[in-house]
């Protein structure tokens, strides 16, 4: 029975004139599929720099990578536009979100069949992105793949239903079967033997296993020429510039083979690409990765009759079996001569190769292809419900509340080569009163938890740098700790810092060298970490011991092996659980006999250390106590009221109301948010949003802290009126927490049972947040 009609359909992806193969690809999907049906094809591209690209006519919406307010917009824009169908490019690392997560966003707002087209399918994933995956199989109509490879996966790892996939082999262009020789005089290579491997550049292709096999080829065939065909990555280019390319090119130098090698620096269309293709007697594709589902590269070269040398990938074992191309193993540059010098030498298997390389591809054209694609699209279309959901307006108890932006504006303002200034006039930075090793590990944290919402720059990584420089000038290896006070003139103001700073420091060293994705980081803030740890055992303050159990948590998630390390956990979570122990009551079940200033780490750190080390005690005293302190801190009208510092909480007295601090409200977002890792209990993620908005009016004034016309946060609430400066300390707790709070929204969303979540949204979001699996 012919499917339904369709008239419009929605391409998201990658969208060129952004430099990768996903943007090639949607557009000569689109471009196929338009021609061949008449059908209408729009574009939404996902943009990974600011202010995206110079594009075409044919996108009419941009969604920005790392926003997750971008992709609901994108989904009612869709929902808005008549579209019928929506062909979605799904590659790990395009869209925002830990995993990509932000993508679903998008799909669980459409109301219009999605087939999703995987271009990698992980046989072993991580939990996250295994989460990830199962969301967005359950929220597409239908799934195409490239390789049989990855249909078997499908249906293998994710349990997809066989009837759900469709197997569409990577589109090519037409073009005629010719001579190399016809081409190679255009590019200077008459005469030669022309090896190619083109794409954009990165390390994971393995270039350098050619070039290593080079001095074999040359020795046999001397007029052997080896082109390196394409653009350094772009993101590659952005954080490690040409390191790679210049490295690749000091080997051919080194090996003696620089006049048999080509490196063009440059993103070709297609045209110039199928001509440098048509010149190679040979294409080599020396991938490292056997799970590369599918390479555009391959599919090109193979379908335009090239003979290929390829490392077993899924896609070319799948593509050059029975003869059809040469495998050779990974990393093996003496198998690469061997093959390339066996190929070169025997002109008839070379040309059989090519021949029958070339028909097969003719079904892989893309007018072949996108034959196929609107197949799929008709299947969706007649699978989807009778009675499509209703273009929502939802009520704000229908879905999250909005969150800030985050702005690192103040941040900056705040921070000199030296580091972060510890106060402010107002919106201005005090120079008075100089630098604090405190706030810098506080700005250290915060620019990893940057790194990880994906909104890394050049610009957090100098600021970046700063702090973590502080922190290391800091520290005296006489004594083993860290200063804490430095004057404008960058003079210590004493020789021993307090407690707190050196518990906050390992938090800020153990976060680097668990969670930073700079190896510079990491080795750094290891070396540090180690040196600077045994002084914590030696302290009495159990803030210190909080804040050095939660860095130690930190410095674990990569180095669990440390037994020092694990030892040090131990003592100083039994220190914790010794004072609880001596102070608590029934009616006071708390550490000390004052409920003073940062108190919700003290529970949070024993919630850590109790759940990942396996101490059932520890955790059952952090999530009790924590549970007792957020009912100290909620007012009669359902508010968060943290502790004030003036006075605090002592037993058997009344609570200190004012002032009240951000540090504070930080300190219940992050407890409460572990506590919900521990036990699942939605009643913590009803305390982790109350002490965020106390930022955003919902406070005892119902006056905003957070300044949303600087980026900073203002210093507390005091009696009647807001403190109208705005500290390093306050902004930077507030910054801290909105990142965790967007951390907690994506690993809710993508922790949800798929169906239950994809349920409970349409009805209340908010309830679909707490359908989560216990971590």
């Amino acid at each position: 029975m012919a499917g339904p009609e369709i008239q419009k359909i929605a391409f998201v992806g990658d969208y060129p004139p952004r430099k990768c193969g996903i943007a090639t690809f949607t557009h000569d999907l689109s471009t196929a599929v338009a021609s061949i049906a008449g059908t209408e094809c729009i574009v939404v591209p996902v943009d990974d720099i600011d202010g995206g690209y110079e594009y075409p006519p044919e996108v009419r919406f941009q969604i920005t990578e790392q926003d997750r307010d971008s992709y609901r917009r994108a989904a009612d824009f869709l929902n808005f536009s008549n579209v019928d169908v929506v062909s979605l490019q799904h590659e790990f690392g395009i869209y925002g979100g830990s995993g990509g997560a932000h993508i679903l966003t998008l799909l669980r707002d459409l109301r219009v069949p999605v087939v999703t087209t995987l271009h990698t399918v992980l046989p072993q994933p991580d939990k996250t992105l295994r989460r990830v995956m199962e969301q967005l199989v359950d929220l597409s109509a239908r799934l195409t793949v490239m390789t049989e490879r990855s249909r078997v996966t499908l249906c293998d790892v994710y349990k997809v239903p066989e009837e759900k996939i469709d197997l569409i082999a990577h589109g090519i262009p037409d073009r005629p079967f010719a001579d190399p020789n016809f081409y190679k005089d255009q590019f200077d290579l008459a005469g030669k033997q022309v090896g190619l491997t083109f794409g954009l550049l990165s390390p994971n292709k393995g270039i350098e296993t050619v070039i290593k096999a080079l001095p074999d080829i040359v020795r046999s065939a001397p007029d052997f020429v080896y082109v390196v065909l394409g653009a350094t990555h772009p993101s590659l280019l952005r954080s490690e510039g040409e390191s790679y390319r210049i490295g690749l090119e000091r080997m051919a130098k080194e090996l003696g083979v620089q006049k048999h090698v080509v490196f063009y620096n440059r993103f070709v269309d297609l045209e110039e690409l199928t001509s440098f293709i048509g010149s190679a007697d040979v294409y080599i594709t020396p991938y490292l990765n056997e799970a590369q589902a599918v390479s555009g590269t391959l599919a090109y070269s193979f379908g335009c009759g090239q003979a290929v040398i390829s490392t077993p990938y899924w896609h070319a074992d799948e593509l050059l079996a029975d003869g059809r191309g040469v495998l050779v193993p990974f990393g093996d540059s003496a198998a690469i001569a061997d093959a390339t010098i066996d190929l070169l030498r025997d002109e008839p298997r070379r040309h059989a190769m090519r021949k029958r390389a070339y028909l097969l591809g003719r079904d892989m054209v893309w007018s072949n292809v996108a034959g196929l694609y609107s197949a799929s699209f008709r299947r969706a279309r007649q699978s989807r419900p009778d009675a499509p959901k209703p273009l929502a307006i939802k009520t704000l108890d229908e879905q999250p509340l909005a969150h800030p932006k985050m702005r690192l504006d103040h941040v900056l303002r705040m921070t000199d080569s030296t580091g972060i200034f510890q106060h402010a006039v107002y919106s201005l930075p005090n120079f008075q009163e100089g630098y604090c090793t405190d706030d810098n590990a506080r700005a250290l944290i915060l620019t990893v938890l940057v790194e990880e919402l994906g909104a890394d720059s050049p610009g957090l990584h100098q600021v970046a740098s700063s702090y973590a420089a502080f922190l290391n000038h800091a520290f005296d290896p006489e004594l083993g700790r860290f200063r804490n006070f430095m004057s404008f003139d960058r003079k210590w103001l004493e020789r021993d810092g307090s407690d707190d700073s050196q518990g906050r420091t390992l938090w800020a060293l153990g976060t680097c060298a668990g969670r930073s994705r700079r190896r510079s980081f990491q080795s750094w803030a290891v070396q540090l970490f180690q040196q600077a740890l045994p002084a914590c055992a030696k302290t009495t303050s159990p803030r210190t011991w909080a804040l050095a159990l939660i860095g130690i948590h930190e410095y674990l998630r990569r180095l669990s092996g440390d037994r020092l390390v694990d030892q040090m956990r131990d003592t100083l979570t039994d220190k914790l659980i010794d004072l609880y122990e001596r102070t608590a009551t029934d009616e006071w079940p708390w550490f000390e006999e004052v409920a003073s200033y940062a108190n919700a780490k003290l529970s949070h750190a024993l919630i850590l250390s109790g759940r990942w080390s396996g101490n059932e005690k520890a955790l059952r005293i952090g999530l009790h106590s924590l549970r007792w302190l957020a009912a100290q801190q909620l007012s009669p009208d359902g508010r968060f009221r943290p502790i004030g510092c003036n006075g605090f909480s002592r037993r058997g007295e009344p609570m200190a109301a004012y002032d009240q601090q951000p540090i504070e409200a930080h300190a219940m977002v992050s407890a409460a948010i572990e506590a919900h890792n521990a036990e699942d209990d939605p009643f913590w993620i009803d305390q982790a949003h109350l002490a965020f908005d106390w930022f955003l009016c919902r406070n005892d004034l119902g006056q905003p802290l957070y300044d949303s016309s600087t980026g900073g946060c203002h210093d507390g609430l005091q009696e009647g009126r807001v403190n109208e400066n705005q500290g390093a300390e306050s902004t930077l707790a507030f910054l801290m927490s909105l990142a965790e709070m967007e951390q907690l929204e994506t690993s809710l969303a993508i922790s949800a049972p798929p169906k239950e979540a994809a349920l409970a949204s349409a009805h209340d979001p908010n309830k679909a947040l707490r359908l989560v699996h216990a971590d």
